[in-house]
């Protein structure tokens, strides 16, 4: 199964747009209407909607360590990569790796 993105509000807008634009099913904070909602709540919408959740907050980093299944987390380091080459991390993810692949897993971009 294709995989699936939830950017939580440290993402900017923009990468959803650009893998939108690809054909990649990528929500935001906004668009899931979780806006200033919890890091325990955003983890919980992408799970529930078996989504890989992409962040630069590493506070998930320590919340998925502590779970045994969850879609997936997608980490960038605040201010490490451009807006375009996080979208291209995420495309070639995206490409290569497939839902069940990506269970449990934590991707450094």
């Amino acid at each position: 199964m294709e995989l699936k993105f939830h950017l939580d509000e440290s993402v900017p807008h923009a990468v959803a747009h650009g893998l939108t634009l690809r054909g990649i099913d990528a929500s935001t904070t906004t668009t899931a209407g979780l806006l200033g909602a919890s890091d325990h709540e955003q983890l919980a919408f992408a799970i529930q909607s078996n989504r890989v959740l992409v962040t630069h907050d590493r506070n998930f980093l320590r919340l998925v360590a502590s779970m045994a299944d969850h879609p997936g987390l997608a980490y960038c380091p605040p201010m490490h990569r451009s807006i375009g080459q996080i979208v291209l991390s995420l495309v070639h993810l995206w490409r290569t790796t497939t839902s069940e692949q990506m269970r449990g897993r934590i991707e450094y971009l």
